[in-house]
């Protein structure tokens, strides 16, 4: 069990999101959840404080010991200060999951506008490093050591059609998390990335809308094709990467670090 130990999750601030799934797997586990995402007061493709509110409630009726704060990862003002209160209010960072991303911009490389791919990269990939750099932080003036955990995506690894700024972000997640593994391996801090292929949260629901309506499929039949070329022969559950999450933040997973590790179903194998 974590005992007191506290993870924090960004981007979890969604309904049914990734970020929901993971922190209410860890609390399952033991830890004191942060519950954070940007307050885009109903923006499209960005959520909002009522979002976070209920995601942190869902939680909090588990029995679970539950923080809410709002944080744009873009800004390094507004990440600091997510933890430096995280620190006033439980002393100590543990655990950090870097799970904000933007995969909304689905077009052409040649129609990508220069600000929608630069909304991508800063929260895809920018965020990553603000974020890290910032618990590392914590972590390394505690001297205990501590779990970054960085969600990638089988985008990560291979090319996708239309999804040029979410590739090439994911992609530098991964070089991202083996620079830092060195870096802040002798200190305690592991490093890792999760790579999972397509998960139906939000995210992915806009994601099988568009990609069906390219290949002028119905979405049923996108899924069952998607599902037929994965050989375990079904698609990703939010399950499946927060129990891996889970796994790299325990005590069990100490000698794992700079490691890109795929979910994928047997979809994704280098």
């Amino acid at each position: 069990m974590a005992g007191q130990k506290v993870a924090v999750c960004t981007g979890s601030g969604r309904r049914g999101g990734l970020g929901e799934g993971i922190l209410r797997r860890l609390a399952e586990d033991g830890y004191r959840v942060v519950v954070t995402d940007i307050d885009g007061s109903g923006a499209d493709h960005l959520s909002n404080t009522s979002e976070m509110d209920w995601v942190a409630e869902a939680l909090r009726s588990t029995g679970a010991e539950v923080m809410c704060h709002p944080c744009d990862v873009r800004s390094a003002d507004s990440v600091n200060g997510l933890f430096e209160a995280v620190a006033d209010r439980f002393g100590r960072v543990d655990v950090l999951v870097n799970n904000a991303g933007i995969g909304f911009v689905m077009k052409d490389t040649r129609d990508v506008l220069p600000e929608e791919w630069q909304l991508v990269i800063d929260v895809t990939l920018s965020g990553v490093f603000l974020c890290t750099q910032a618990a590392a932080r914590y972590m390394e003036a505690a001297g205990q050591g501590g779990r970054i955990i960085n969600i990638a995506s089988q985008a990560a690894k291979s090319g996708f059609p239309h999804m040029a700024p979410y590739c090439a972000a994911k992609h530098g997640v991964i070089g991202l998390t083996r620079t830092a593994a060195i870096d802040y391996g002798a200190v305690g801090i592991t490093v890792n990335a999760v790579c999972p292929n397509h998960v139906t949260t939000g995210l992915g629901s806009a994601q099988n809308a568009y990609f069906s309506a390219f290949k002028g499929m119905t979405e049923a039949a996108y899924l069952e094709e998607m599902a037929a070329r994965i050989p375990v022969g079904r698609i990703g559950q939010v399950e499946d990467t927060a129990a891996l999450c889970a796994f790299l933040a325990s005590d069990e997973a100490s000698f794992i670090t700079g490691e890109a590790i795929n979910v994928s179903g047997g979809e994704e194998m280098h």
